[in-house]
């Protein structure tokens, strides 16, 4: 895990993969949870005996969820020990090319995409890519962006 203590530090990095977290299982569980959070209840991600007919022959996460997984991976990619508080500012360029199957592993790999200076401090773009174990297409490919006040 690569720890970024100053700005210099989080500049010097820009345009390099910082590395990969660890391997996730999506399991029906929490696929149902998510589910249950958002409300959304296709059944393409709850309906286990149904999905076995459907298109990919087994349930699949939300693709959302796949994206609401990035707070968790990012502390085992890097960590941002910045002076001042961090804000997430928003989201760029969301993809989800390819469904995450119930039962396969995801992990993420994290590239800081950008940093520019705005007014409160920093802005700072992250290049995030959710991979599946066994794939070739990603499940997820995501700019986020956080404030770093100064």
């Amino acid at each position: 895990m690569r720890v970024l203590r100053t700005f210099e530090q989080v500049a010097q990095t820009v345009g390099e993969e910082l590395g990969a977290s660890d391997w996730l299982e999506i399991d029906q569980e929490r696929v149902d949870v998510f589910a249950e959070a958002t409300g959304d209840h296709q059944w393409i991600h709850v309906d286990v005996e149904r999905a076995k007919e459907g298109p990919f022959g087994v349930t699949i996460a939300h693709g959302y969820l796949t994206l609401s997984l990035i707070p968790q991976f990012t502390p085992q990619i890097f960590s941002l020990e910045t002076p001042g508080p961090k804000l997430n500012y928003g989201v760029n360029k969301v993809r989800f090319p390819n469904p995450v199957k119930v039962g396969s592993r995801i992990r993420a790999t994290a590239t800081i995409a950008g940093l520019t200076d705005v007014p409160a401090g920093k802005q700072m773009v992250t290049r995030y890519v959710i991979k599946i174990e066994g794939e070739d297409k990603p499940a997820c490919v995501a700019e986020t962006v956080v404030l770093l006040l100064g």
